[in-house]
């Protein structure tokens, strides 16, 4: 571990602030130089397979952090600067389906999922389901882990930035709230700030951008930019936390209508603002 502050679980982890990254971002493990070091946290109870991956990792120049379980995992995230989590979905005392639903209720950290080897495939589809961006079943390539954690970064950096192109400047206000897009911070009416992850900021862009119109869920997954592994399914789950902490509001009132079998939208009045 690379340090020990006060013990802390991870449902008290608030997420990541959303910093947008711009269209030159380069995340790179075989040039890092060409970058900034980015930092993956690996989280396995199993000493010789977590060694195993953060040696190859830290022979990449990618700055490594280790953890044998929840708890740890929570020390790690709280200090803040974690690019993306490598997560066995094995561990002792805390699932490792749990741990990922616990980190989708507040970020939209990259994950990546281990299984074993003859894990039922249910284990692979609910953890992506709940929010994974890809699974891997034992034995691991640290190679292939690697070129696989490249790409969810490359992608991610991209999310928010085609979401902010497709509907570039000022905000809006409905219900209550308000959302601006230069600083991308959605807000009650007494200014309270509603903490939102990338993806859903982007999806939530998305709708206020089409507002009286109805949007597919292959049109969300493009603008959300979802692992292509992921099925359409997964936009159900993202757009039920988005409403959550949308309607959680002394305006609360139904903002994201569902449209049976075609998609979401968003019928209730949005002004625009410059």
């Amino acid at each position: 571990m690379r340090h020990t502050p006060p013990p802390r679980s991870i449902a008290d982890w608030q997420g990541e602030a959303i910093e947008p990254a711009g269209p030159d971002t380069q995340l790179s493990i075989s040039s890092p130089s060409a970058a900034r070091a980015w930092h993956v946290l690996v989280v396995d109870d199993d000493p010789a397979l977590r060694d195993m991956i953060a040696d190859y990792l830290v022979a990449q120049n990618v700055q490594v952090s280790t953890a044998a379980d929840a708890q740890q995992m929570a020390q790690v995230l709280f200090a803040g600067g974690i690019d993306l989590v490598v997560l066995d979905l094995k561990l002792d005392r805390m699932s490792g389906l749990e741990i990922v639903r616990s980190v989708r209720m507040v970020s939209d950290l990259p994950i990546i999922v281990l299984t074993g080897q003859h894990r039922d495939e249910v284990d692979r589809i609910v953890g992506l389901e709940l929010g994974a961006d890809d699974c891997m079943s034992e034995p691991i390539a640290p190679r292939e882990l690697a070129a696989r954690a490249r790409a969810i970064l490359r992608r991610r950096g991209r999310t928010q930035v085609a979401a902010v192109r497709d509907c570039d400047g000022g905000g809006f206000r409905f219900a209550g709230l308000t959302l601006d897009l230069r600083t991308q911070y959605l807000t009650r009416s007494d200014g309270t700030r509603i903490p939102l992850t990338r993806r859903e900021y982007a999806l939530l862009c998305a709708l206020l951008c089409k507002a009286g119109r109805t949007l597919t869920r292959e049109s969300l997954l493009s603008a959300t930019r979802l692992h292509q592994d992921v099925v359409d399914r997964s936009i159900d789950v993202m757009v039920l936390r988005l409403r959550r902490k949308l309607e959680a509001t002394a305006e609360a009132q139904r903002i994201i209508e569902t449209k049976r079998g075609i998609g979401y939208a968003i019928e209730i009045a949005v002004e625009r603002f410059e």
